[in-house]
């Protein structure tokens, strides 16, 4: 990445950051986004304190989506900026207090809010700074994020992306509780025992959070293979909860065991999806069917149905899914299918037909090196993709794999070590080079294939927009 001259000199001026104080009373204020940039990415944090206390501007943003090769800021500089929007807040001379303060006075109220937005309001009367943050709870920190959402004052803590893990039902409502209304765009619970009976529960309260476009459920113990008296109501219950969620457009399931129901689930949304990962989700070919023609085809750009077992059953719902969602689909996930050269050799034409298909991934799929060839020649002729994740050829294994291996068995079986690494690779980039495609990134690196810049990360503290009422 070649840095601009602003940036360079940026970095630069803020190296002595212990004489930040000095210095910055003579910097124009265009120039302080640069410097707190600098400051970050040099960890400084004496100078990010002393830019923050001074911050000419109503609406702070640090952090966001990382880029290549990018790390998260230094929790030194995180706590540094908060000290020094609490230091702007008691600072009446400069800093952005008085800004803030003015702001407020030329605000009117707003006439028709709801109950709950009329109570936020009253309860924000006091608040001059809000710091909007993506928050990870777990057990050790849900303690200090109750506190820090349950405190009134002039700063008060908002939240963009909430994840959680191995937290219980009643303790998830709690935080959701506190949230307020408007801003929450994506929830994210992850290995919390939920059940049918808790996920019923806490969908009413997503519903009431207007902006909520995300929801990831990811092993919270839903199994639907078991029958019990009650299943029927609580699918039920499950179906008129996401019916409430308005504005949902990503919905992931992971382990959730959940065959036979998907047309239940999915066909109360009452917004097409345009990101939707099912993986290991025991999907039957009942869900293959609803799903190849269901409202949510035409407009998916991601879809994940990795570890759901692919055969001659549900490959033509497959074909007919990807012929649908052709147009928009840019980003598809299939490894660990149990493809084989044949099922592989009746689906390419449809994949080919994706043409706007950036990424692909068929990991863990027991292909031998024919069938490889045969999905780069089919990938070169597809324009616009940019990243293919293929698996280890059959060829390369140690001895005694079975004739039609789970992905479990591929992942765990040892590869031959007396042939050559680089051979696979070597033949299939060859493909690219003479077909002049050496835009596409070729992988059999299951777990680090994806780019840092396509992987939304939530963490607390890992970005952050602090901005004026």
């Amino acid at each position: 990445m070649v840095l601009s001259l602003v940036s360079l000199c940026a970095k630069e001026v803020v190296r002595d950051h212990s004489s930040s104080h000095s210095w910055l009373r003579w910097m124009p204020k265009d120039l302080y986004r640069a410097l707190l940039e600098a400051a970050f990415s040099t960890c400084r944090p004496l100078a990010v304190g002393e830019l923050v206390q001074r911050w000419p501007e109503l609406t702070l943003r640090v952090g966001g989506r990382r880029k290549p090769g990018q790390t998260a800021p230094n929790r030194l500089c995180i706590q540094s900026m908060l000290l020094g929007v609490v230091r702007g807040l008691t600072d009446h001379s400069k800093g952005v207090r008085r800004r803030m303060e003015m702001e407020r006075k030329r605000e009117r109220t707003v006439l028709g809010s709801s109950e709950r937005e009329a109570e936020e309001k009253e309860m924000d009367r006091d608040v001059v700074v809000h710091v909007r943050a993506d928050l990870f709870v777990n057990g050790r920190s849900w303690e200090r994020i109750h506190s820090a959402l349950s405190t009134s004052g002039p700063l008060k803590l908002q939240c963009r992306y909430l994840r959680v893990e191995e937290i219980s039902v009643p303790s998830i409502s709690i935080l959701l509780d506190l949230l307020p209304r408007r801003g929450l765009l994506g929830v994210d619970i992850r290995y919390s025992s939920l059940g049918v009976a808790g996920l019923a529960e806490l969908l009413p309260l997503l519903s009431t959070f207007p902006a909520l476009k995300s929801l990831r459920l990811h092993y919270c113990n839903l199994d639907f293979r078991r029958v019990h008296p009650s299943q029927s109501e609580a699918l039920g219950e499950l179906s008129q909860g996401l019916a409430r969620l308005q504005e949902l457009r990503h919905l992931s399931l992971t382990a959730l065991r959940l065959p036979g129901q998907l047309r239940v689930l999915l066909s109360s949304l009452p917004q097409p999806l345009e990101i939707l990962e099912l993986p290991y989700l025991s999907l039957s070919p009942a869900d293959f069917a609803y799903l190849s023609c269901s409202h949510h085809t035409s407009t998916l750009q991601q879809l994940d149905i990795s570890e759901n077992r692919l055969d001659e059953n549900t490959l033509p719902s497959i074909r007919r899914l990807l012929s649908q969602a052709s147009g928009s689909l840019q980003h598809l996930s299939l490894s660990g299918c149990g493809l084989t050269d044949g099922l592989l050799g009746l689906l390419l034409p449809s994949l080919g037909g994706c043409r706007g298909l950036k990424s692909l991934a068929l990991a863990l799929n027991p292909l031998s090196m024919a069938g490889l060839m045969d999905l780069v020649k089919m990938a070169v002729r597809m324009p616009s993709l940019r990243q293919l994740l293929y698996p280890n050829p059959l060829e390369d294994y140690q001895p005694g794999l079975p004739d039609l291996p789970s992905s479990a068995q591929l992942l765990d079986w040892p590869l031959d070590e007396t042939l050559d690494i680089n051979l696979t690779s070597n033949k299939l980039n060859r493909v690219l080079i003479d077909n002049g495609r050496s835009d596409i990134f070729l992988t059999c690196d299951l777990y680090g294939h994806k780019n840092a810049d396509s992987v939304a990360t939530v963490k607390i503290f890992s970005s952050f927009l602090i901005s004026g009422v």
